[in-house]
């Protein structure tokens, strides 16, 4: 039986995106890949606009930590991959998840990033981005991060925390065995850059990791965060 991957999109109304980023995953659910939308609680028709273009509509608390897990629960894949509503995958990202994951022998790993925007810095940050996770086996939700089933359940899935989930999840990834890293790359909005300033999210998240790293509690910075766990 061949390998088969889940693709899990948590989402929280995305109304105006959320058909034209599905469709952008047409090619990967016809050569047989699931693909699960899991909705937050969306004010708007968010959960009716997937529907006809995705194998499984899941609502489930809203938090990406809760939705991905809840999705999670529902995959009947080998290898869950949890995407961004607003990230891209590469046409060819089965074949490179599988193989890559078969080949290196690893249980999990992620993409490298592109940040859509206009402002040249995106492409600096995106460089550091892949470069961090690199060198220290942490990835974000922007490099939609992937893993073995059976691994992903071992470790318990997403602690459900409203920010910081990721970062969790990829330390308790790491005891199993480092990440795969894979170069190429997702696409990934830089509408939050764009919006709240580039410099102003870069000291934001320099100072959300910092106090999390010294063991500030989720929620509190969920609230410095501005708790908006599904914009960037």
């Amino acid at each position: 039986m061949s390998t088969r991957l889940s693709i899990i999109v948590p989402v929280l109304n995305e109304a105006p995106g959320i058909e034209a980023g599905l469709d952008a995953l047409r090619g990967l659910r016809a050569s047989g890949q699931e693909l699960i939308v899991v909705d937050g609680g969306s004010r708007d028709d968010t959960a009716a606009r997937a529907a006809p273009r995705c194998d499984l509509v899941v609502t489930a608390p809203r938090g990406r930590a809760w939705q991905m897990n809840a999705g999670a629960a529902q995959a009947g894949g080998d290898i869950l991959l949890f995407l961004h509503a607003d990230t891209r995958l590469p046409p060819d990202a089965d074949r490179l998840v599988i193989d890559g994951l078969a080949k290196s022998g690893a249980c999990w790993g992620r993409f490298d990033v592109a940040i859509e925007g206009a402002p040249k810095m995106l492409r600096v940050i995106a460089f550091l981005m892949n470069l961090r996770s690199r060198l220290t086996g942490i990835a974000t939700g922007d490099q939609a991060i992937f893993a073995r089933a059976a691994d992903f359940h071992a470790v318990g899935g997403f602690p459900e925390q409203p920010l910081m989930e990721d970062i969790a999840f990829c330390a308790a990834m790491k005891k199993r065995g480092a990440p795969l890293c894979l170069s190429a790359r997702v696409n990934t909005s830089g509408r939050r850059w764009n919006k709240h300033g580039v410099l102003r999210v870069i000291l934001l998240m320099w100072r959300l990791r910092a106090a999390y790293y010294f063991g500030a509690d989720p929620k509190k910075l969920a609230l410095l965060y501005g708790y908006a766990p599904h914009e960037k």
